[in-house]
């Protein structure tokens, strides 16, 4: 042989041989995948670029993650099978994975080998503790002494309480006595004892929550209820953390609002300042009256906040959710539908504030009512009638309908107008000196300007005549009429002039005239005389005749 293959055949053989003998067989190399200290299986194949004892090693870890939490009631196994694999899946999250390699290094099929695994990881989970009768008995007492603890102790609470409730009932006696003691109103009236209430709230709190903390240590002795309880503080720390943590996610949209908020508040806060003092005359805007501050500042507060609303509300947490836009949309098709007439009356009430039709005190005329304006708002408007009656009219009938202001900012005189109606044979001259007569004598009219009469019309059987006089107080209207055509009746009466048309004189009872002053015993209908007798009137007109003639 030659030398240099001798060479060579030194150099190589001893790696070669080292190598056999650290690689055995593939069937022979397994690494176990343990759980609470119990090997639940073997790996007989590696995975990719995975070596066997990494994936064992993994596989072990993962299963102790995520069964740390495990409860038999709500969590669950089962397979999920893929192209020459199956999974083993906990809920929703991967386990363990069986390949077609495993199964041929176990000598079985791939569904059998995932099957066994998952039965092997599904009874350790879920094996119990086996106690013995001793043992059992040892518990129950625990669970029995630690009942009567707990029921000593609610006594306990319950005793304590009263003892306080007494006690503060006879603190609020004397509070609510103190006459100079300004946190009485604040108190429910309501409430027979607001400080009992309070400690009755106190007490339930406490007795809830120490039932909360000491039910886990009551059944911690019975094994199969650890189960229970992990599950029943599971129901509660699920909304809890959920709370909490989107409540941590919140925090930075909260600033966003709080800042947001904060500024549409002072820019409303100087609005409203701003309007106070233009109402109060202490600053003045060119052109713009007063009672228009307090509406236009109500107005761009509105709009203001409405604002800050659209700004804050991509911020609002579960705002970009189907559900929330949802029941936006169905509130506002409510407010859209169900409040037409509401949104007339406020177009209305903002139209009628700045038209200025009237003020608060005027005396007006609307929809044939007649009274002085008590209330403007931005719905309706508020009038107090003649009679004392308080009568709410919408501002959309007011828009849509005539206003009558008989006040005035300048407290210029008013005319009020009578009209009478007088036969052709009365001088023209005659009824209008008798009619300024009648306004003369009735107060509350200006002699300056002084009264005037109209012949306002000449019809078939008598002409019209319109007393018009100058007042300064339209408020007192029913009571001027009221005098005026008091004073009429008597200026006429006394002149021999009555009221009447000549289309009356063809339909007299036979009286030959209606004027007291004029009308005499004979002049008496027949009607009137036979009243007269009946009653005795005509015997006293009688007496006084002869006594006025023996007077004579």
């Amino acid at each position: 042989m030659p030398f240099h293959k001798i060479l060579l055949f030194l150099i190589v053989f001893p790696f070669a041989l080292g190598a056999q003998d650290s690689i055995p067989p593939q069937n022979d190399l397994k690494e176990p995948v343990i759980l609470k200290n119990d090997t639940l299986f073997y790996f007989k194949s590696s995975m990719d670029n995975y070596p066997l004892k990494v994936r064992a090693e993994e596989a072990s870890l993962r299963l102790e993650r995520l069964t740390s939490t495990y409860n038999p009631l709500t969590d669950s196994l089962w397979l999920e099978t893929g192209n020459e694999f199956i999974k083993i899946m906990l809920n929703n999250k991967f386990a363990i994975i069986t390949t077609s390699r495993d199964a041929e290094n176990h000598s079985t099929t791939i569904e059998k080998l995932a099957k066994f695994r998952l039965e092997r990881l599904n009874s350790t989970l879920n094996q119990g503790e086996e106690l013995s009768t001793k043992e059992w008995a040892k518990r129950i007492g625990y669970f029995v002494l630690s009942l009567i603890i707990l029921v000593f102790y609610i006594k306990f609470i319950n005793w304590a309480f009263r003892k306080i409730d007494l006690r503060l009932s006879k603190i609020e006696q004397k509070f609510l006595r103190k006459k100079q003691n300004i946190l009485k109103y604040f108190i429910p009236k309501d409430t027979v004892n607001i400080f009992v209430f309070i400690s009755n709230v106190f007490r339930i709190a406490i007795i809830a929550l120490s039932l909360f903390v000491y039910a886990p240590f009551m059944f911690s002795f019975f094994p199969w209820a650890e189960n229970v309880v992990n599950l029943f503080y599971g129901y509660i720390a699920k909304p809890v953390k959920y709370i909490f943590y989107g409540f941590i996610d919140f925090i930075p949209s909260l600033f966003f609002i709080v800042i947001i908020a904060f500024f549409a508040r002072y820019i409303v806060r100087v609005i409203n300042d701003i309007a106070n003092d233009v109402d109060k005359e202490r600053f003045e805007i060119k052109n713009f009256h007063k009672d228009w501050a307090k509406p236009t500042g109500k107005i761009f507060g509105i709009f203001i906040y409405a604002l800050a609303l659209i700004l804050i509300f991509p911020y609002l947490p579960g705002s970009g959710s189907s559900a929330f836009q949802g029941v936006s949309i169905f509130i506002g098709a409510i407010i859209s539908f169900g409040s037409t007439s509401a949104i007339a009356n406020i177009i209305a009430g903002i139209v009628i504030t700045y038209m200025r039709p009237f003020q608060i005190g005027d005396r007006v005329l609307i929809d044939n009512i007649m009274g002085d304006v008590i209330e403007k708002t931005i719905l309706v408007t508020r009038i107090r009638t003649t009679k004392k009656e308080d009568v709410t009219i919408p501002n959309a009938k007011i828009l849509v309908g005539t206003i009558i202001n008989y006040s005035n900012e300048n407290h210029k005189p008013i005319i009020l107008h009578t009209t009478i109606t007088l036969g052709y044979d009365l001088p023209w001259e005659t009824a209008n000196t008798l009619l300024l007569q009648a306004a003369d004598k009735t107060s509350l009219l200006e002699k300056e300007p002084a009264p005037f009469v109209l012949q306002t019309s000449l019809d078939d059987y008598y002409v019209s005549y319109e007393l018009n006089a100058y007042t300064l107080e339209s408020k007192k209207m029913p009571a001027i009429y009221s005098e005026m055509h008091k004073n009429i009746l008597i200026v006429f009466n006394e002149a021999g002039v009555e009221i009447l048309s000549p289309s009356y004189v063809a339909a007299r009872d036979g009286s030959l005239t209606t004027v007291p002053s004029q009308l005499k015993p004979e002049d008496k209908s027949p009607l009137d005389k036979i009243v007269d007798h009946l009653t005795g009137q005509n015997q006293k007109v009688t007496i006084k005749t002869s006594n006025k003639e023996q007077h004579d």
